[in-house]
C-alpha cells in the first residue's frame, strides 16, 4: 500500500520476541520518542474476535487464533507507519516470516530470569499453562531462531530498564524521530 506522496507505507520498525521481552512497553516508548504511532497485534486479533487472546485460546482453539493473528500482522506491515508490536508467536507462521523480509525488526531477547521477573510466567499465557518456566524454554528453543532469522537487529534485554532498550533501538536503526524513520 502506498501514502499519500507515493511512499510505501511500512512500520519504521517492527518488535518482535517472547513473552516478558518487553515488546508492549518498548513499542510504547518508541512511539512517544519517535512521535509516531503505536500498533500491537494482539490487541487487532483481540477486537476482531470481540474477546481476549487467552478466550480465543480457550473458546476457538490456536489454529483460529494464528489464523487470526496472521491476517492481523498483514494488514499491520501493509498499512502501519509507526511501531508495530508482534504477539510472541506470530514469527512462527512461514507466512507471517516471508512478510517481515525486507522490514526492519527488533528481535527483544531475554532469558528466563528476567522474563519470569517481568510477567511471572503465568497470567493470561495460554501457551505456558502448567509449568510455565518449563513452557517458556521450549517455546524459546523453537522460536529463538525464528526471532533471530527475522531480526534486522536484536536487543538483549536483560537487566536494561524499558527506557534503555528504547535508547538500544533507537540508535540500532539509526531512527531519529518521525521523518528520520521513514
Amino acid at each position: 500500500m502506498t501514502g499519500a506522496g507515493g511512499d510505501l507505507v511500512v512500520p519504521a520498525a517492527v518488535v518482535v520476541g517472547p513473552p516478558g521481552a518487553g515488546k508492549t512497553t518498548v513499542a510504547a516508548l518508541l512511539g512517544a520518542r519517535l512521535a509516531l504511532p503505536v500498533r500491537d497485534t494482539d490487541a487487532d486479533v483481540e477486537a476482531a474476535a470481540g474477546k481476549p487472546v487467552a478466550d480465543i485460546f480457550v473458546d476457538d482453539g490456536e489454529a483460529a487464533f494464528r489464523d487470526l493473528e496472521r491476517r492481523a500482522v498483514a494488514e499491520a506491515l501493509a498499512t502501519h507507519r509507526g511501531i508495530l508490536a508482534l504477539g510472541g508467536g506470530a514469527v512462527m507462521g512461514p507466512l507471517t516470516e516471508a512478510a517481515l523480509a525486507g522490514h526492519r525488526v527488533v528481535f527483544l531477547d531475554v532469558q528466563i530470569a528476567d522474563a519470569a521477573r517481568r510477567i511471572g510466567l503465568n497470567r493470561d499465557r495460554p501457551l505456558l499453562v502448567g509449568n510455565p518456566r518449563a513452557q517458556w524454554l521450549k517455546l524459546m528453543e523453537v522460536r529463538r531462531p525464528v526471532y533471530a532469522r527475522v531480526a534486522t537487529v536484536t536487543v538483549a534485554t536483560d537487566g536494561l530498564t524499558p527506557e534503555q532498550v528504547a535508547d538500544q533501538v533507537i540508535e540500532a536503526l539509526h531512527l531519529q524521530g518521525a521523518e528520520g524513520a521513514r
